[in-house]
């Protein structure tokens, strides 16, 4: 996810411009410094939210808590405002997901002071976590980031596949186990079964209900053993999309001047003339066009 600065309509003054490319923009030091200050004011808010939910924490520091609070939260609302006013569409801004999680991040605690408990809402403003894809985008890991996408875009099909057969297994799995096993012994209902066959498929076995009948202890263990052979097919078919990705990126990217192609997505120099590359983006390649 990443924002686009706003084209310029009309006439407008320079500080509504200079604010715009600051805010909106990435690719100058004063919009990098404000999304890196933006980015420490939100992990330390969404901190501070962490926090104030261990009991001696809240009850040894609630003052600091809510000044802090209340800090981060002007922040917020100076932020909002600005977006709203240097944006070219205020409008489509506050509809877009950032402008509505901008929003919900800074309500909590105004509507606190007229609605008791409402500030445990300020869970929400965790969803400003969203906005370190800037950061990514500053650290030039987008396009990692949209081979992996693409890449789980890909084997979307096939790990829905697998899940759906996974769950038809759970089902059959969890109506024997009811009926070998029945409500003495902790096997109250089919959905109670569901829940114990997806702990022990998944390997983690919580142990408040276990079988007590030898059959019920031998569907059991085969159970365990049918998790550890499914849980890293998941895993295979998503790495062997990302080769796949990584591959067909890698021909595409061909040199201009022998036209070798098959260079990593990282090299500068083609290997066998060592002529320079041009810079390699996923979002410019042909596969996204």
């Amino acid at each position: 996810m990443s924002e686009k600065i706003p084209e310029q309509v009309g006439f407008e003054s320079p500080l509504k411009r200079q604010l715009r490319i600051i805010i909106f923009g990435t690719d100058t030091p004063a919009g990098r410094y404000f999304d890196i200050g933006l980015m420490i004011c939100i992990v330390l808010s969404v901190t501070l939210v962490f926090l104030d939910t261990v009991e001696s924490f809240h009850r040894d520091y609630d003052a600091v808590i809510r000044v802090l609070e209340w800090v981060f939260t002007l922040i917020f609302t100076l932020e909002y405002g600005l977006r709203l006013y240097c944006a070219t569409h205020p409008v489509r801004y506050a509809r877009s997901f950032y402008g509505l999680v901008d929003l919900l991040s800074v309500l909590p605690t105004y509507l606190a002071l007229f609605i008791p408990g409402a500030n445990f809402t300020l869970v929400i403003r965790v969803l400003r976590l969203f906005r370190i894809f800037r950061v990514l985008k500053l650290l030039r890991y987008l396009s990692e980031g949209n081979l992996l996408l693409k890449a789980m875009m890909q084997s979307s099909r096939k790990v829905f596949l697998f899940f759906f057969s996974v769950s038809l297994i759970i089902m059959v799995l969890s109506a024997l186990m009811y009926v070998v096993e029945g409500p003495e012994n902790g096997f109250s209902s089919i959905p109670k079964s569901v829940y114990w066959t997806i702990v022990t498929i998944t390997t983690v076995g919580y142990g408040d209900i276990t079988p007590k009948t030898e059959l019920g202890q031998a569907i059991a263990a085969f159970t365990m053993l049918l998790g550890y052979s499914i849980i890293a097919i998941p895993t295979g078919i998503l790495t062997a999309e990302i080769s796949q990705e990584v591959g067909r990126h890698r021909d595409l990217r061909s040199c201009n001047q022998c036209h070798k192609s098959g260079h990593d997505l990282d090299a500068m120099y083609c290997n066998c003339c060592g002529c320079e590359l041009d810079r390699f983006e996923l979002s410019k390649s042909r596969e996204d066009k």
